[in-house]
């Protein structure tokens, strides 16, 4: 067997779940990715190689979450008897645990890089499905299959996805704490009730967001970004967190948010500003402040999602 026809690699860009006031919902791909290169065997060996973010943490046998993915789409498309075991290598370039959506890149690179070797049974709706089904919820791996920006809505179990470019030119600036914070706990601190207020806000808030993206209002931005349902209440878990907001809007960001569950904070700005680095140091200086160190990330929008490199 030639396992070269049977390995393909692909690449995945980190996400932004939430966006602010799109709990659940809203997502963004952003320029940092993590490679996969897989090669399905037909024995049941699975080795498992990683450099770059995380690597020393990352599981190195069945309970890979990569190969889990793997293995899913081989049973979906019932050819689990034919590969049992595979042959996976990763660079990470996405800082884990900190709400740059690590765990989606396994989940789509594993699924993209499967269906390609299997020659794309399943289409990009389909591999949808699979990665939500995987990951629980899909705002992450949305963003991540499709690029740009991502509205998820699920529907009797059923996940419907649109994907758009926005119409103005931004600029992501990511604040990386030195600390992990996992969804779990972040999620364990959320209400089970919220008020008739908070939920009219947070409605208003996502609708601008989204029409202000797609008709080009930057001057719109700064009303778009607040929220009520979860980051008040994860404030607690990352020290700083709203001071670090005012001061990326100080520094002449358009607004800020938590990176999905956290622990990374998340300020937008236009191209054409230029004061991407001047937030990032706000950031970073504003964090040290309440004692944590960080580092700065300036990104763009990923336009594509997962990418076969090689086949």
């Amino acid at each position: 067997m030639d396992n070269k026809k049977n390995r393909a690699v692909v690449r995945v860009p980190g996400t932004s779940a939430n966006c602010g006031p799109g709990f659940d919902c809203l997502g963004v791909a952003t320029t940092i990715y993590n490679y996969l290169d897989l090669t399905l065997l037909r024995g049941s060996k699975i080795i498992v190689e990683s450099k770059g973010e995380g690597a020393e943490n990352i599981p190195r046998g069945r309970k890979n979450l990569a190969w889990q993915a793997v293995r899913r789409l081989l049973q979906e498309v019932k050819r689990e008897d034919e590969f049992k075991g595979a042959i996976i290598r990763t660079k990470n370039n996405v800082p884990i645990s900190r709400g740059l959506g690590s765990s989606s890149t396994a989940i789509v690179g594993g699924l993209v890089a499967a269906n390609e070797i299997l020659g794309s049974p399943l289409n990009r709706q389909e591999l949808l499905k699979l990665a939500t089904e995987i990951e629980g919820h899909p705002d992450n791996v949305a963003p991540a299959l499709f690029g740009g920006f991502t509205v998820s809505v699920m529907d009797k179990g059923e996940v419907q996805t649109f994907s758009f470019l926005p119409r103005i030119k931004l600029k992501l600036i990511v604040a990386v704490p030195d600390f992990e914070l996992s969804t779990r706990l972040a999620r364990k601190v959320l209400p089970k009730h919220i008020s008739m207020k908070d939920a009219i806000f947070n409605i208003s808030r996502a609708s601008m967001l989204i029409a202000a993206l797609v008709e080009g209002r930057a001057d719109l931005l700064p009303l778009a970004f607040d929220d009520a349902l979860h980051q008040p209440y994860r404030k607690k878990l990352v020290p700083g967190m709203s001071e670090v907001f005012e001061a990326a809007k100080n520094a002449g960001a358009l607004g800020a948010a938590i990176s999905g569950a956290g622990s990374c904070l998340i300020a937008f700005t236009t191209l054409k500003s230029g004061l991407e680095d001047k937030i990032a140091s706000a950031m970073v200086e504003e964090f040290k402040i309440h004692g944590v160190n960080s580092k700065a990330l300036i990104l763009d929008l990923d336009r594509r999602g997962a990418q076969i490199m090689k086949r």
